[in-house]
């Protein structure tokens, strides 16, 4: 359901990270609708050109793409530079992430930072660079994480997204006091499964085998989230109407996270053999992605 004008975010200049594909591709298009300016940014320009021509197709309004890599801050700082010379930013939605399912002990270093490089640093990387204009300016700003129930509660298997998500929560709280002076607001949403389907393909991987952070049946309302109820919660965190609100994770999962393990908990029971095609499932679905877009 539409729940605000179509121009509840006129004038406002929106990053949003992560924003070709998933669900970074459906908010850029929701807040585009609402007639905000969208800038779109992730590391290959075929792909976020495809998506912003689609979005503009959609909505009617021209959507911004920029290639960058959020886990190079001077990269980050360039490009919000670039966007500035235009027009300050209003707003930013740090969105971009990785993910996948595994065994802790199988992990290597270089898979943990793949995670936490782009989920912690990239989003920290693009706050303090809005940030520090915002208050060297005199201009209020608003910043909207996307992260995960699992702030509140960690996860098995899935460790390095748990701990970059929850260094974000801390952000979150930490800089809506610390910026709350400057008219700067910090707010993030915990959405629950939302699904889409590069993601899915990496967080469920084993068609036979799920887990409760990916069943709807553990959900009080026996559902998955539908887009428009978290893209109406993200709009009304741009918006003008909460001037007030801030340092706040909110939850938008329909009380799964109250009622059951919204977590991957239960997949301790694997085997070995299951683990294994689990990572061959992911490593195709990796794969499909990268030719999908060479491909574009």
């Amino acid at each position: 359901m539409d729940i605000f004008r179509n121009d509840v975010l006129a004038g406002k200049n929106i990053l949003v990270t992560g924003g070709g594909g998933g669900l970074g591709k459906e908010i850029a298009t929701a807040l585009s609708a609402k007639h905000a300016k969208v800038h779109i940014c992730g590391r290959r320009q075929a792909m976020l050109d495809e998506t912003a021509a689609a979005i503009s197709e959609t909505t009617g309004h021209k959507v911004y793409a920029h290639a960058c890599d959020v886990r190079d801050a001077d990269a980050v700082d360039a490009m919000i530079e670039g966007i500035w010379q235009d027009q300050p930013l209003t707003g930013l939605i740090n969105n971009a992430a990785a993910n996948f399912i595994s065994p802790t002990k199988d992990l290597s270093a270089r898979g943990f930072r793949a995670i936490t490089s782009t989920v912690m640093d990239g989003s920290f990387h693009a706050t303090l660079s809005c940030g520090k204009r915002w208050i060297e300016q005199g201009l209020k700003g608003s910043v909207v994480s996307n992260l995960v129930t699992w702030v509140w509660t960690g996860s098995a298997f899935v460790v390095p997204s748990a701990m970059a998500k929850t260094a974000l929560h801390a952000m979150t709280m930490s800089l809506a006091s610390e910026w709350g002076p400057y008219g700067i607001r910090l707010n993030a949403t915990a959405p629950g499964p939302f699904p889409t389907p590069e993601a899915w393909e990496k967080l469920n991987p084993l068609p036979d085998t799920q887990s409760s952070a990916t069943n709807c049946d553990t959900i009080p309302m026996r559902r998955f989230g539908q887009m428009p109820e978290l893209t109406n919660l993200i709009t009304f965190l741009l918006s003008d109407g909460c001037d007030f609100l801030t340092g706040q994770t909110i939850a938008v999962d329909g009380g799964q996270h109250l009622a059951a393990p919204s977590t991957f908990a239960d997949l301790t029971n694997l085997t070995s053999d299951q683990w294994q095609a689990a990572r061959d499932a992911i490593e195709a679905s990796t794969a499909k992605s990268k030719a999908a877009q060479k491909k574009g």
